[in-house]
């Protein structure tokens, strides 16, 4: 004992929350992530327990994030892509299969979030978490029922709207009020999206992917089309914002951890994971950021009234729907929504 003292004290041994000694392994893992999503007592828990050093860039859009790995440019050692993402990735083989045999967490993740669409064999990914995008009314100022994108739209509530800044995002809301599937972008839909969300930019006052909430927070709009976890956090500070899943459809999106193919630390990636697995490090996630935990376990640690959070744990008997990979025709879709923008 007076041996891992010494060692604790120079720091060359850590207490690892597992309740097991592990010896520091040296060395860095470059992250690439959503904004706003990763806490900062996870990634720094993870390098007291492992000494390796965690470089935290983000991006605010599926689309963006895949346009950064495409470049070249940047190394990174551990993505967070969306489903659909991970699906390009995957079907262009730049994506490292993961060593499920180096994680001894992985048994934690719900069945009905493995095998899914856009990784079948469940071989190059991990749900990191999962959400919902729907609307958010502040129902001290709107005091009519809204039920979906038309009624969050309408002309009466011009300049009292953030939406969010992703293109496929906004083009689905279209797709759906025209009864099409969210993944159907030919090209007579996609000419039949143009005049909805034509006639829709207009009306909204800002475009916010990285935190939508803040500009209903502060009272800048009262609507709202957001990431089911920021409705979570806006429920969390007060009862006023209610989160609706639209009538016409919505969205179910699953977060993922995959390492790239250019990855230089795949065993520190692989030690990520893992440590993310725990329950108790995975409800730190969920305290933070309020999303829908597919950590089994750590579901278990959250309190009644997180998993009473109807933008966390919403309820419904309608099939959500989740994204596919659409090919080239994302960049039409970008061109279109930056049209739009540019002549709102």
């Amino acid at each position: 004992m007076k041996l891992i003292r010494t060692l604790l004290t120079l720091g060359l041994v850590a207490f690892s929350a597992s309740g097991a000694f592990a010896a520091k392994k040296p060395g860095e893992l470059k992250l690439f992530a959503w904004s706003e999503y990763v806490p900062q007592a996870v990634l720094d828990g993870f390098t007291a327990e492992t000494g390796i050093k965690v470089s935290y860039e983000t991006y605010a859009s599926g689309e963006e994030m895949l346009a950064k790995l495409l470049s070249g440019g940047t190394r990174y050692d551990l993505i967070q892509p969306p489903d659909y993402v991970a699906e390009a990735l995957i079907k262009d083989g730049l994506l490292v299969p993961i060593d499920q045999t180096k994680l001894k967490n992985f048994g934690n993740l719900m069945p009905e979030y493995l095998h899914m669409p856009h990784d079948p064999e469940q071989k190059f990914t991990v749900p990191y978490m999962v959400g919902t995008v729907g609307i958010v009314v502040n129902t001290e100022k709107v005091t009519e029922p809204i039920l979906g994108y038309r009624d969050m739209f309408s002309a009466k509530y011009k300049n009292r709207i953030v939406a969010l800044d992703d293109g496929r995002e906004l083009a689905v809301t279209a797709l759906y009020v025209l009864g099409k599937d969210l993944n159907d972008f030919s090209p007579a839909n996609l000419a039949a999206v143009r005049p909805i969300l034509a006639e829709w930019f207009p009306r909204i006052k800002l475009f916010d992917s990285d935190s939508p909430k803040t500009a209903l927070l502060n009272g800048d709009v009262d609507l709202g089309l957001v990431w089911g976890g920021e409705a979570a956090t806006l429920w969390n500070e007060n009862k006023k914002f209610h989160y609706v899943l639209p009538a016409e459809g919505a969205h179910l999106f699953v977060d993922l951890l995959a390492i790239p193919k250019r990855a230089r630390n795949v065993e520190n990636a692989h030690l990520f994971i893992d440590y993310i697995l725990r329950p108790e490090v995975s409800k730190l996630i969920s305290d933070e950021f309020p999303y829908t935990n597919p950590n089994g376990p750590a579901r278990k640690l959250l309190s009644a009234e997180q998993l009473a959070n109807p933008a966390s744990y919403p309820t419904t008997t309608r099939k959500l729907d989740t994204f596919r990979h659409i090919g080239d025709v994302g960049a039409a879709i970008d061109a279109l929504i930056t049209d739009l923008k540019n002549t709102k």
